[in-house]
C-alpha cells in the first residue's frame, strides 16, 4: 500500500474529503474497524483519515470508492475559489459529477459536502433511462421533477411526473424510468445523506 502523509495543517480540500469519508462510513452503518479490515489498513489509519490528519493516496480513494459504491470523482472539486463560500455555496459550474452519461443517469452533487443531515442532488434521467432492480435505502427522499416526464414506483405504485410534480417517501422500495423522449432532470433530496 501507498503510504501518506501525516501533516499537522491541513487545507480546506483535505478537509473536507476527510468529511466526505466519514459521512459516506456512517451513512452505510460501517464502523471504523469494519472499513479497516475491508481496506487492509488499521483502524488508526482510518482514524486518521477521517480526522484529516493523514491524506489518502490516490489508490485509497479508489479502494474507498469501490467500498462505498461511489464513483471515484466523488472525492475530488472540492475547491471553491471564494474562501467565504466554502461549505455554503455551490456555483453551477463547481458541482461534482456522480455518475456517466452511459449509465443513464448523471447526478450532481448540489449540497457543499456530505456532512449534515440531507444531501440534495441533480439527477439527469436520460430518455429511456430504467432502474430495472427495485432500491430500498433507510432514507426519506424527495424530489421535484424540474423537467421532462419521470415515472417513479414507489412501494410497488407507479406513478407519472411531469415538470413541477413532487414526491416523496421514506424507506420504501423504488425503481424509476424516463418513459420520454428528453432527458429528464429531478432535484432529489436524500436524508441522510447516501453518497
Amino acid at each position: 500500500m501507498a503510504s501518506t502523509a501525516v501533516r499537522p495543517e491541513q487545507d480546506n480540500g483535505e478537509r473536507l474529503l476527510a468529511g466526505d469519508i466519514r459521512a459516506l462510513r456512517k451513512a452505510r452503518g460501517l464502523t471504523l474497524a469494519e472499513i479497516a479490515l475491508k481496506l487492509g489498513r488499521s483502524v488508526g489509519w482510518v482514524s486518521q483519515v477521517e480526522r484529516g490528519l493523514s491524506v489518502p493516496s490516490l489508490g485509497d480513494l479508489r479502494a474507498f470508492a469501490e467500498l462505498f459504491g461511489v464513483p471515484v470523482s466523488l472525492f475530488f472539486s472540492h475547491d471553491v475559489p471564494v474562501e467565504k463560500e466554502r461549505g455554503v455555496v455551490v456555483r453551477a459550474g463547481s458541482r461534482r459529477s456522480l455518475g456517466t452519461s452511459e449509465s443513464g443517469l448523471v447526478e450532481e452533487l448540489l449540497s457543499p459536502d456530505l456532512g449534515g443531515s440531507f444531501e440534495m442532488l441533480r439527477s439527469a434521467f436520460a430518455p429511456g433511462a430504467e432502474l430495472m432492480t427495485e432500491a430500498r435505502r433507510p432514507t426519506e427522499e424527495a424530489g421535484y421533477v424540474a423537467s421532462g416526464v419521470f415515472e417513479i414506483e414507489i412501494g410497488g405504485v407507479w406513478h407519472r411526473l411531469g415538470e413541477g410534480d413532487s414526491f416523496r417517501f421514506e424507506g420504501k422500495p423504488f425503481r424509476w424510468r424516463n418513459p420520454g423522449a428528453e432527458p429528464a432532470v429531478v432535484i432529489w433530496v436524500v436524508s441522510p445523506p447516501v453518497y
